[in-house]
């Protein structure tokens, strides 16, 4: 049994790190065809592409529809998360360069941490906060490092944490349902959720899409496929096998690898105190995840999971593991 919770573990940590490296070049490519596509019909181009995908493998996988129970959590983050958050995002980085947008966006799990202790039950550990402390003071010394001030950045910032306030309920939301639903059935129907949400911009984005370079359109078809239908699903995965909160403080890795790969595509070389926030930022990651060897060894956990009944994914094997924290 040990064995295999380490192995589900070990999953887990994989699937986060699929996310966290497809999420940081999201930044990028947003930058890069934010040039030739407004918010609301990148968003669009961008949600409708990976519904396709999504609906396509659900099909063949036959999983069918979600479960009742899950379709609270599926319509909000769905609004939110898919909608909301990917439109404010996309108007942000027109303001800021991708680094910047990457630090604001990452106050996300400081509020996630907070409506995870307060909302699912899943308390405040003294490492987890104290990660998010250090983390959190990495992005502000990034966001602060990149901005060029003015009332452009200034815009740019506000959409930014509002896509970050829509990023923390949103997994608040979804945790829960998945309990009740697969990772692909509930990253599928909030997508799909979505893209009806962003319809309105559909005549936006047939007439950008008819001017734009064909880099650009594959620029969008990539965030389509790999930032959401692939990353969307991993996360979901590895939600369903951790903490809210947990998952929530993995993302400050993102920032790191956004500077990184700005300064080589795009040719946005970070500041140095960018890269001193770039360090804090791991270096929080790093505190959150310490001890975890020990505790899991024990038995004992340092975030109480609330009780997800017989309806979780993870039903069909042994519920200790689907308590386990992620690694």
């Amino acid at each position: 049994m040990v064995r295999a919770a380490r192995s589900n573990d070990r999953r887990a940590l994989a699937a986060a790190g699929v996310t966290v490296v497809l999420w940081a070049s999201a930044f990028v490519f947003i930058r890069s065809a934010g040039a030739d596509f407004s918010p609301g019909a990148l968003a669009l181009g961008r949600l409708a592409t990976a519904s396709v995908a999504l609906v396509v493998i659900l099909a063949v996988t036959g999983e069918g529809l979600p479960a009742r129970g899950a379709w609270r959590g599926i319509l909000i983050s769905g609004v939110l998360w898919f909608g909301v958050y990917m439109v404010a995002l996309n108007w942000g980085e027109r303001h800021v360069d991708a680094g910047t947008a990457a630090m604001v966006v990452n106050i996300g799990p400081v509020l996630i941490a907070l409506l995870g202790g307060l909302v699912l039950g899943e308390g405040f550990p003294r490492r987890l906060l104290a990660g998010v402390a250090v983390s959190f003071t990495g992005a502000v010394i990034v966001g602060l490092s990149n901005s060029g001030g003015g009332g452009g950045a200034v815009l740019g910032v506000a959409l930014c944490a509002t896509a970050a306030a829509t990023w923390a309920i949103s997994v608040v939301v979804q945790k829960p349902a998945l309990t009740h639903a697969s990772a692909l059935q509930v990253t599928t129907g909030g997508c799909v959720v979505g893209t009806v949400a962003c319809l309105p911009f559909a005549g936006q984005l047939v007439r950008e899409v008819a001017s734009a370079p064909p880099t650009s359109t594959l620029g969008m078809v990539y965030l389509g496929v790999f930032p959401t239908a692939v990353a969307f699903t991993t996360w979901a995965y590895a939600l369903a096998r951790t903490t809210a909160g947990n998952m929530g403080v993995t993302t400050y890795v993102v920032p790191a690898l956004v500077v990184l790969m700005a300064w080589i595509a795009l040719g946005e070389v970070p500041a140095p105190l960018a890269v001193v926030g770039g360090l804090l930022c791991l270096a929080g990651v790093a505190i959150t995840r310490s001890g975890r060897v020990e505790e899991a060894d024990t038995g004992a956990t340092d975030i109480p999971v609330p009780d997800v009944g017989s309806t979780g994914p993870d039903s069909r094997g042994d519920d200790d593991e689907y308590r386990k924290p992620l690694r």
